[in-house]
């Protein structure tokens, strides 16, 4: 498989810790204990949170499509299976906490992979999903133009209707609310949260620092705003019934 190929399908792995992952382990922190937690990262890419979960838990669990990608993660966790999210291998009610960073919206059938997720949750553990936001005004999974995948950041695909804007990127999905809620809502899981979250900006941040740190903190600010609606990414937090 070609990088354009992997890139589309997959997206592309962490292989930096910076501010926007730090901030993302902040919110994580602020919904789950992680102290003791059996936790299980359902896409875990090259391993970074796994890595950042360590001192709070030993007992850190990833799956990875990727072989190459799960072979790199292999130290940061106690296990890692290489395997697709909708065939998760693992018993019913086996961990604490089952974590999604930027993964759904890449999987064959996503309503499988939301079910795969309430199965292998314990009773009163929680599953937490960041994902992308339909209304995020840039598509960051470039598109396909023409029959070749352009890969970069494009503005207002997501504002496209369905049918144009899947012919553009039909490799990858972007949820309204309604839709990253409605995968959960006949499995047995009640929504503790959801919100809409922007994103680290670190590239900008790291070239002109003075205006990179201008836009964090107008757009951390926003967030607790109806512009809010323009988050990068979906934050939905749910909790097994007993």
């Amino acid at each position: 498989m070609m990088y354009s190929d992997k890139a589309a399908l997959r997206g592309e792995p962490g292989d930096v810790w910076r501010s926007g992952q730090e901030r993302r382990l902040a919110m994580i922190r602020q919904w789950m204990d992680l102290d003791g937690a059996v936790i299980l990262d359902n896409g875990c890419g090259l391993g970074q949170y796994l890595e950042h979960f360590a001192p709070f838990s030993d007992q850190r669990f990833g799956l990875e499509i990727e072989p190459d990608r799960a072979v790199k993660a292999v130290p940061t966790a106690a296990g890692i299976a290489q395997g697709v999210g909708e065939h998760l291998p693992f018993a019913d009610n086996s961990f604490d906490f089952v974590f999604s960073n930027e993964v759904i919206e890449h999987v064959q059938d996503d309503q499988v992979y939301a079910a795969e997720m309430a199965r292998v949750v314990k009773p009163n553990g929680r599953i937490l999903i960041f994902c992308p936001n339909r209304w995020y005004p840039v598509e960051q999974h470039g598109i396909f133009w023409r029959g070749r995948y352009k890969f970069g950041n494009i503005p207002l695909v997501n504002y496209l209707p369905n049918p144009l804007r899947n012919r553009l990127a039909p490799h990858v999905r972007a949820y309204t609310k309604r839709g990253v809620i409605g995968l959960f809502r006949d499995l047995p899981v009640d929504v503790v949260h959801h919100g809409r979250i922007f994103g680290g900006y670190d590239n900008i941040e790291n070239r002109y620092p003075r205006l990179g740190r201008f836009i964090k903190n107008a757009l951390y600010l926003a967030e607790k705003t109806p512009f809010a609606v323009l988050g990068i990414s979906h934050l939905l937090v749910m909790k097994k019934r007993p």
